[in-house]
């Protein structure tokens, strides 16, 4: 059976391994049920309760659906720690995305049941699955390829492709499915859509046979457990110290923090302190000053991933809302769905994404700087300057009760530069740093931290009732701008630790493989 098999995943496609094009697929159907589901979240939540009606949503306010909406993406991101953690210990990236996408099929089946039990529990089954699906298949992309191979930003850019398309087709199918039948009939449709990339995923196996695999005994005899490494902690007076420091401001915090939910950030606040004291720990058992260094710009590039989606994702949440109330939506004689603004995003990402992975690929050519974290900090600035529209479209809403929908149109197009400029390259540039023992743990803190940006977003959106929009927009784009320019400033001494991680990329023709690979000249 193996011989039979063995050529199989080495056959190429447009220049890439077939199987990236079976984990596009597989994440393309994810995001459909992941982002069809987000696009409805606090519209469904802020809906009148009307009865025996498909309409009626649960009535919450404004503040408290950006509460549990900003609970609910942190922890969806936040669980691709353990989820990651699992994966490289005990079962491989490939068990877990079929366990992530199983789960993931029954929480979306589960939200479509109209009960309140079934919505909180479809929503956990549904960050268990992503937790346990979206770090290890993002590590898998990375595995297609060898250390070095300049098609890695390419393949992660085509795998960015399927993330958006999915979301797309979402945000318009599932937004009219949910306008026209109810949001529990969005809810179902979304779940359809994960059982596809499910299948999708099973059929496609036997082009992924040499990536995510079980870890050997040979790989656990070198892999160092979290009970060791956080048994290492209390060896090590100044990082202990830290850690106490954080766990005593957190069940203070839990204590002290108004709100219903002060126990979640109390608790919150603990695991970023268990978090902190494990990187440390990762730390003092990396090998050499050049992987200690790389480890250094890696966790500093988790600021800038975690500011951008603090900012980003006001698009899923308050301007979420401001499209529903605030936003005249008339269209040619109809309204459109407050939900397909979502799919802005989505749409541009796919027309422009080749575009700009070229822009960028030409600057490199040309000796311009063009690597990681330049292209990660310009991406924070174009997404700031985005909320200069949505300013302006406060500043109309003032004027005349309404706003018109090109501002966000506007918005969410500079939010999709910004976007194409950091998210697919971040990926890629962890993948190229990240020691390789903890690969897919360190991608499970890199989406911890997206999802800590979420939380953020949420927080950001909870405040405007009582700021106001026109202060938290102009806020986010003067704080975006600034913080881009302040990387920047610092790009040198941070490129100078990467130690040339990018800098021998190039590729040749490899006839075994029908395909490019690294040249080790």
């Amino acid at each position: 059976m193996a011989d039979t098999i063995k050529p199989t995943h080495k056959k190429e496609l447009f220049g890439h391994p077939v199987g990236l094009y079976v984990l596009f697929f597989t994440e393309m159907w994810e995001r459909f049920s992941y982002y069809g589901m987000r696009a409805l979240l606090t519209l469904y939540m802020t809906a009148q309760t009307l009865e025996n009606n498909p309409q009626s949503g649960l009535g919450w306010t404004a503040t408290e659906a950006l509460a549990l909406y900003g609970w609910y993406t942190m922890l969806v991101y936040l669980m691709s720690i353990p989820g990651g953690f699992i994966a490289d210990r005990y079962i491989g990236q490939k068990k877990a995305v079929t366990i992530g996408a199983i789960l993931l099929t029954a929480g979306h089946v589960v939200l479509a049941i109209d009960a309140i039990w079934a919505y909180y529990t479809g929503l956990g089954l549904v960050i268990l699955g992503v937790g346990m699906l979206k770090p290890n298949i993002s590590t898998m992309v990375g595995g297609l390829y060898k250390q070095n191979d300049i098609r890695r930003d390419k393949g992660f850019s085509i795998f960015y492709v399927g993330i958006n398309l999915g979301s797309f087709t979402a945000s318009l199918s599932v937004g009219l499915v949910a306008a026209i039948y109810g949001w529990h009939a969005g809810f179902g449709l979304a779940g359809i859509g994960m059982a596809i990339g499910l299948f999708v995923y099973l059929y496609g196996q036997r082009y992924l046979v040499h990536v995510g695999n079980e870890p050997t005994v040979e790989d656990k005899s070198n892999d160092i457990s979290l009970a060791t490494l956080f048994g290492q902690l209390f060896k090590s007076p100044l990082q202990l110290t830290i850690v106490v420091i954080m766990m005593v401001y957190a069940i203070y915090a839990g204590f002290t923090y108004e709100g219903a939910d002060s126990w979640g950030f109390g608790v919150l606040y603990i695991v970023l302190a268990l978090i902190t004291g494990l990187m440390m720990m990762i730390y003092k058992n990396l090998n050499g000053q050049i992987e200690k260094d790389r480890y250094v710009v890696l966790l500093l590039s988790l600021l800038m991933v975690i500011v951008f989606w603090g900012c980003f994702e006001q698009m899923g949440g308050l301007m979420n809302l401001y499209a529903e109330e605030k936003t005249n939506r008339m269209f040619m004689g109809m309204e459109v769905p407050a939900a397909w603004f979502q799919g802005a995003n989505a749409g541009f990402i796919i027309l422009f994404s080749v575009l700009v992975a070229n822009i960028w690929a030409k600057r490199k050519l040309k000796g311009k700087a063009a690597d990681s974290l330049f292209k990660m900090a310009v991406g924070v600035i174009i997404m700031g300057v985005g909320f200069v529209y949505m300013v302006f479209a406060s500043l109309e809403y003032e004027a005349n009760g309404s706003s018109a929908m090109y501002w966000l149109v506007l918005a969410y197009f500079f939010h999709t530069m910004g976007e194409l400029c950091l998210s697919p390259v971040s990926l890629s540039f962890f993948t190229k740093l990240a020691p390789a023992r903890y690969m897919a743990l360190m991608m499970g803190v890199y989406w911890a931290a997206t999802g800590l940006g979420n939380k953020v977003a949420g927080v950001i959106g909870e405040s405007a009732s009582n700021a106001g929009e026109l202060n938290i927009f102009g806020g986010l784009f003067v704080f975006a701008v600034l913080f881009g320019l302040l990387v920047i400033l610092l790009i040198k001494p941070l490129r100078r630790l990467t130690h040339g991680a990018e800098d021998k990329e190039t590729f040749i023709h490899d006839d075994e493989n029908e395909g490019f690979e690294l040249s080790n000249h």
